[in-house]
């Protein structure tokens, strides 16, 4: 009998269905965009600009786009659907939704239609600055414990804040809810088809980005109406759900999606994770130590450790969060792919194809162009979604190979600062006990468009880095974990490390490596030391 696993990876602009087998065959991988895109500048059907920082999406267009890819999928693989023994799904967080009881989101209905809020909010909708910045301050100033797992700070992107910006600015619509939850949650509510008591809610989605812990839960009831009494009456009760780990069976393929996908009723579903952390099994990294740099329109970087640390700037520690046992780290940074797409339209380049290649044949440190690639805020280590980018030591003799050298310069060197703070446990060398970071490995479009930039890593951080050789990390991260969903009576594996082991795993003789070249490397120390200086410099409000 095949074991086969659909992973549906859930991005900023489309979805991509996957195909992989037990051995670790990707059969087929097919991409659909959705058909509304990012919705930033006014709702689908109307004309009135957006708030700024606004950033939604359509939740039509996650069904629509998962129906065509995973049939286009299927028959490209040439496989019958019933050979499907289990479905996977990762998904962009937080990304969040207010719904009726019945999953039905609140945008759909003729009166909410016009209502901004009443839409999902794209993980990078920034609107709740002011509600993230205000709970931060007063969970801070009542001693809340788990602010210590997010390095202190509750950042602009995730739930709770999201949440409260609905209920302050639009309070008819989060009246009007009876759901809020992840779009992962609710897409995978949707293939399940229970009801909402009996929904799955994800712990890796919750934990990193709802402050949620197996210890403790959310944030106390006290907490959260000091913050506002709605939000306490909003998380006490219309969060309806069961909590369960990525891997962990949902529920079964419903009847209704089973005929909208093309598959069979009845095939397990796997709980939902973050697209990022995804990319770990992805990748096949089930040791601790292993850094997996997920590379595309932003970057996350996702570590596995034995011990749980503190870290001032660290987006999140959560065990069990990434995998079964251990304590899963996330880091970020708010704009790669984002920044150098930016840099392209300002240079009215249609590629970056030679203008690499001129960017590598200048020395380190791009003749003096320093560069600080906040373009949408600093994630780790600041936390800040408020604070921008700059170049600075322009010349007259500097062209755009010099801006684009920096800027994955700067992109690096943010890197290196995230795996300081982790190796240090801390801002400096004496700050306390830290985690080990002992390989790289890259995954993501990103690095397979562009290796300049994974050089220029390598460079920076005088660590080989190894590029996974599939380009869909986090959607072979779904798949593992649908199959994992299907059961080890089925597919033989008994936990995730097992299959992401055999599905993903590349041998050592066959890794792709990217080597620092010493001469840069050393010439990078001091560079680095510049960077640090002008990211003090910006955040202090200095220049």
């Amino acid at each position: 009998m095949s074991r086969i696993a659909l992973g549906l990876d859930f991005g900023t602009e489309s979805v991509r269905a996957i195909l992989v087998d037990a051995e670790g065959n990707e059969l087929a991988s097919k991409v659909d965009a959705f058909r509304h895109g990012q919705i930033l500048e006014c709702l689908p059907g109307g004309k009135e600009t957006l708030p700024p920082r606004t950033a939604l999406q359509c939740p039509a267009d996650w069904l629509e786009s998962a129906s065509v890819a995973t049939r286009d999928a299927v028959e490209s693989a040439g496989i019958t659907p019933e050979e499907v023994v289990g479905v996977g799904v990762d998904f962009t967080s937080c990304t969040m939704l207010p719904t009726k009881i019945d999953g039905t989101p609140l945008c759909e209905l003729d009166e909410f239609q016009a209502r901004p809020m009443a839409w999902p909010k794209l993980w990078k909708h920034h609107g709740a600055l002011t509600q993230a910045e205000r709970m931060t301050e007063l969970a801070r100033e009542r001693g809340e414990s788990f602010l210590t797992r997010y390095g202190g700070t509750i950042g602009l992107e995730w739930f709770f804040p999201k949440m409260l910006e609905t209920i302050e600015t639009d309070p008819d619509v989060a009246e009007a809810t009876d759901v809020w939850l992840e779009a992962g949650d609710w897409f995978v509510w949707q293939l399940v088809g229970v009801e909402a008591a009996s929904l799955t809610r994800s712990t890796c989605q919750a934990g990193y980005k709802a402050m949620w812990s197996a210890d403790e839960g959310y944030p106390s009831q006290e907490y959260l109406a000091a913050v506002h009494p709605r939000l306490a009456e909003a998380v006490a009760n219309r969060m309806p759900g069961q909590m369960r780990s990525p891997g962990e069976r949902a529920g079964n393929l419903c009847q209704a999606m089973a005929s909208k996908l093309g598959l069979p009723e009845g095939i397990p579903v796997s709980t939902a994770i973050i697209d990022a952390h995804s990319g770990v099994p992805g990748v096949g990294a089930a040791e601790t130590g292993t850094l997996v740099m997920v590379l595309g329109t932003s970057s996350c970087h996702m570590l596995n450790a034995t011990n749980m640390v503190d870290i001032p700037g660290v987006a999140g520690v959560v065990n069990g969060g990434i995998l079964p046992g251990l304590y899963g780290y996330e880091t970020g940074q708010a704009a790669v792919g984002d920044s150098f797409a930016w840099l392209l339209k300002l240079l009215n380049l249609d590629s970056f194809d030679q203008l690499a290649d001129d960017a590598l044949q200048l020395p380190p440190g791009a003749d003096g162009v320093t560069c600080l690639d906040w373009l949408n805020g600093c994630r780790t280590p600041l936390m800040d979604g408020n604070v921008r980018g700059a170049f600075t030591g322009l010349g007259m003799n500097h062209g755009p190979a010099h801006l684009y050298l920096a800027m994955m310069e700067a992109s690096a060197f943010g890197v290196r600062w995230i795996i300081e703070l982790l190796r240090n446990g801390g801002e400096s060398n004496d700050a306390g006990e830290g985690v080990a970071v002992d390989q790289l490995i890259a995954t993501g479009g990103l690095p397979h468009h562009n290796r300049a930039f994974v050089e220029v890593y390598a460079d920076v951080l005088g660590m080989p880095i190894e590029i996974h050789p599939s380009t869909q990390g986090p959607a072979v991260g779904a798949a593992v974990l649908g199959m994992v969903a299907a059961g080890s009576e089925v597919t033989g594996f008994t936990n995730i490390a097992d299959a992401a082991r055999s599905m993903a795993a590349v041998p050592e003789a066959k890794r792709d490596l990217v080597l620092p070249r010493p001469e840069r490397v050393q010439a990078y120390h001091e560079l680095y030391q510049r960077y640090r200086r002008l990211a003090k410099a910006v955040s202090e409000n200095q220049i």
